[in-house]
């Protein structure tokens, strides 16, 4: 098992999030790719954990803070870490160490880049991105958003701590239309399995529902919102994690349909 920076024969594994094997995970399209291309020159780090047998079984991703829902200096921030947990695919590999080690290796490239510390959220109900999971790795909260908890190792004295950016407004109805507001950074594919979903759903009603695409890849259009990623029907904010089926949002969409007069 070896951590390395991101290759370019990895990339498509890297892009599905390790997971080439899901259906499911290919109605995400090429958002993640797109966001990719453009990230790659504005200081994204990847690195990946490898097999003898050369297959990519973990991930972590991390980006300088101020393209993150996060505000703060001199920081860099942990945008997902995965390691392949599926029987499917190459396996399950998690329970192993690997996560230890792709944290150490981001927190030893971000150091070397001058960063104050290393950011990263999780979530504080046991399921992906348990922020328990940070504190056993040396990572004090400094901030929460609902589930969301904002954690951070700090490099030097003198750094300060990160917090995280609020909504700041959200999406208004339309009058006699249903109005499916989607915001979209492209950097997680779960999310953008939300918005295709999302969008094909809204085409079924015709010119009853308006579909809004929101791209907040735009800082000044995340900060105008304070939201990333995210689905409106109508103004009211959908769960998107996990991803709801296609059929469930089209069934809020029907019933919000049902309603016009």
């Amino acid at each position: 098992m070896i951590i390395i920076d991101l290759e370019e024969k990895y990339k498509r594994p890297y892009f599905m999030c390790l997971e080439e094997w899901s259906d499911e995970m290919k109605e995400a399209g090429d958002h993640k790719e797109n966001w990719y291309n453009k990230m790659k020159d504005k200081g994204l780090g990847v690195k990946i954990a490898v097999t003898e047998d050369d297959k990519v079984v973990g991930m972590i991703q991390y980006v300088p803070i101020e393209h993150s829902t996060a505000e703060g200096k001199n920081l860099y921030i942990i945008k997902c870490i995965w390691v392949h947990g599926y029987d499917e695919g190459v396996g399950n590999f998690q329970k192993k160490g690997i996560g230890k080690r792709l944290i150490k290796a981001a927190e030893e490239d971000v150091r070397s880049k001058g960063a104050k510390g290393l950011v990263a959220w999780g979530l504080s109900i046991p399921v992906f991105m348990k922020a328990s999971w940070f504190k056993k790795q040396g990572y004090v909260k400094v901030d929460k958003l609902n589930v969301s908890v904002l954690l951070w190792k700090p490099f030097s004295d003198d750094a300060i701590a990160p917090k995280w950016i609020k909504q700041r407004k959200k999406p208004e109805k339309i009058p006699g239309k249903v109005s499916v507001t989607s915001f979209i950074n492209g950097w997680c594919p779960a999310q953008n399995i939300v918005f295709e979903r999302a969008k094909r759903a809204s085409s079924e009603f015709g010119d009853k529902v308006v579909f809004i695409e929101i791209n907040t890849f735009s800082r000044e259009t995340f900060l105008e919102w304070g939201i990333c990623d995210a689905l409106f029907i109508d103004g009211k904010n959908v769960r998107t994690g996990p991803p709801p089926s296609y059929e469930k949002i089209k069934k809020k969409i029907a019933q919000k349909v049902k309603k016009l007069k």
